[in-house]
């Protein structure tokens, strides 16, 4: 993989282009600077709802048609919004990439927004804002962020309330539209193996005529937190699902790859700490994970697993014992040398495609990091020592900076804040 070309337009649009020698596929995405963070609470959800809503023609292409001329060309396509962006892509064989692109520069562009699908597709937004609450062990990661920021954007739902899904008009999607999908806030990525010159020349034709309005901006999460944080929703499950969140960097913090490191200590792999004690000893769950999750002004560490409700205290206990351990005694060298090549492999492992690659680039450039590539992430990662761990562990892991969100066959005032002093 070549290190990315980019360029920014005189409107503003940014263009990125990494070239893949041996990739067989090409990777077109289009990411924006519009998701829950950019939304009122009167049309909270409008970004997940658009997203779906762009897919439902054009001047161009009938709604069907859209899935049919992908299909026929053998591609992968989707799209997604987050809290801070909204993506839509469609990967295919290199031969195929002026197609794509066409393909999806006309929905970014020319979505027509027609009333009955919109009407149609209240009810798809609905199935899936129930079939994330059927799903405990994603539900959970909401009402920890519901937890943890309340009544602000950071700690709404992407998906939007059904009050809202049953509100929202089309003048509010062309409205929302106009305002947020302009060129200053657009990037385009393109990975594959393609010609970097001839890319930049098809891609600076097709968006010719993007909006070139200044984009709207987000409101800035505030936090406020001096004590542990508890939140338990009562649900008829087999399962407990907890989610601890501490307070931690937004996505421009130099410690990111040192938090990584203690996440893949934690709780990334069969033999990570908290997977073996909770699974292979007290074979109390059947998963267990930890991440860092960081965003523009936020970022959070968290925790999380499926457990036997009749056990949850001392599941409490021996995470916290954990943290305890993981503050007080340093990581044996064994221990971080087998972190940093699970981390260093899984990162490379997950960078095999063109689609993947073009995420890893357009998150950052969307986001308005640095482009960074894998091998110098690597290389961040290899100089992190026992004693960086101790610290960032000692940082994060503070009783003012704790937040727990369960979903679960348990009463919702369970005296479950005596476990939480770490």
């Amino acid at each position: 993989m070549n290190k990315p070309i980019k360029k920014v337009l005189k409107n503003g649009m940014r263009i990125v282009i990494i070239p893949m020698k041996e990739s067989p596929t090409v990777t077109t995405l289009v990411l924006v600077e519009a998701g829950s963070k950019y939304e009122t609470k009167e049309i909270n959800g409008i970004s997940h709802f658009l997203e779906h809503m762009m897919f439902k023609g054009t001047k161009k292409r009938k709604s069907l048609e859209i899935s049919r001329e992908l299909d026929a060309l053998g591609s992968m396509s989707n799209a997604f919004t987050w809290h801070e962006y909204t993506g839509y892509y469609a990967k295919a064989r290199n031969k195929n990439f002026n197609k794509i692109t066409d393909v999806i520069s006309d929905i970014y562009l020319n979505s027509e927004l027609p009333e009955k699908e919109i009407e149609k597709e209240r009810g798809v937004i609905n199935a899936e804002i129930d079939m994330y609450e059927d799903l405990p062990q994603k539900n959970v990661h909401m009402l920890l962020e519901k937890l943890m920021y309340g009544d602000q954007t950071a700690g709404w739902s992407i998906l939007g309330t059904k009050e809202n899904i049953k509100k929202i008009k089309r003048e509010d999607f062309i409205k929302y539209r106009k305002k947020h999908y302009v060129a200053k806030k657009t990037a385009v990525v393109v990975a594959g193996n393609i010609n970097p010159r001839n890319i930049l020349k098809e891609i600076e034709e097709r968006f010719s005529q993007i909006n070139t309005h200044k984009g709207g901006k987000k409101k800035k999460t505030i936090e406020k937190q001096n004590r542990p944080q508890l939140l338990i929703k009562e649900k008829k499950t087999e399962q407990l699902h907890l989610a601890f969140g501490f307070r931690a960097f937004d996505d421009k913090n130099k410690k990111l790859p040192i938090v990584k490191l203690l996440a893949t200590i934690l709780g990334n792999g069969m033999s990570s700490r908290l997977f073996e004690k909770l699974r292979e000893e007290m074979g109390v769950a059947y998963y267990v994970h930890s991440y860092n999750y960081s965003q523009s002004d936020i970022g959070n560490f968290r925790i999380f697993a499926g457990v036997d409700p009749k056990r949850i205290e001392e599941v409490l206990k021996m995470i916290i014992s954990e943290l305890k351990k993981i503050k007080n005694e340093i990581v044996s060298e064994k221990e971080i040398k087998k972190a940093k090549e699970y981390l260093i492999g899984n990162m490379n492992m997950g960078l095999e495609s063109s689609d993947s690659v073009a995420e890893w680039y357009g998150e950052q450039e969307i986001m308005h990091l640095k482009l960074e590539t894998p091998e110098e992430e690597t290389n961040k990662i290899k100089k992190v020592t026992a004693e960086n761990i101790k610290n960032i562990a000692n940082e994060i892991f503070l009783n003012n900076k704790m937040n727990l969100a369960i979903i679960g066959p348990i009463k919702k005032n369970k005296n479950l804040l005596k476990y939480m002093k770490v």
